[in-house]
This record gives structure tokens, sequence and C-alpha cells, in this order.
């Protein structure tokens, strides 16, 4: 069985937001595409995330740096991840 690949793709959002829901399809999409993992945290569920990012979500970030916020481009996301 191969192994599943490290996250390099982070989405903060939370449940019932509609830019979180096309935000993982965007991310689910690429990840899937070039092989890269990728997690889910959500506001709610973490103090900090939600001082630091409540305004912005959904926040994507690639290699633990912040990439996106509120629209994911997929385009932009390809070539950060080296697409």
């Amino acid at each position: 069985m191969p192994a599943t690949p490290a996250p390099r793709i982070t989405l903060i959002g939370k449940p019932g937001c509609h830019l979180c829901d096309d935000a993982r399809e965007v991310i689910s999409r690429v990840a899937d595409d070039l092989g890269v993992g990728w997690q889910e945290w959500s506001v709610l569920e973490d103090e900090k995330l939600l001082a630091e990012y409540a305004e912005q979500i959904p926040v994507t970030l690639v290699d633990g740096r912040q990439h996106d916020y509120w629209r994911v481009d997929e385009r932009r996301l390809r070539a950060a991840l080296g697409g």
C-alpha cells in the first residue's frame, strides 16, 4: 500500500460556509491531480485559528504559509505546488 503524502495544503474554514465548500472542491481536485496531501481545520475547533482567520475564511495554506483567502485560484494553487 502506498504511503499517504504529508499534507502540503491546509484549508481553514468552518461548517456551513459555501466559500469553504468551493475551496474544498478546488483543493481536492488539485491535490488529487498532483498527488499532494491536504488537510482541513475548522476555526470553530481552535480559538487561535478563529482569532487569526475568522474574517478571511476559507484560508488556504501551502507548506504552512498563507496562500489564499476567500477564493482559491486553481492556477495559482497549482503553480505554488510546482504543478
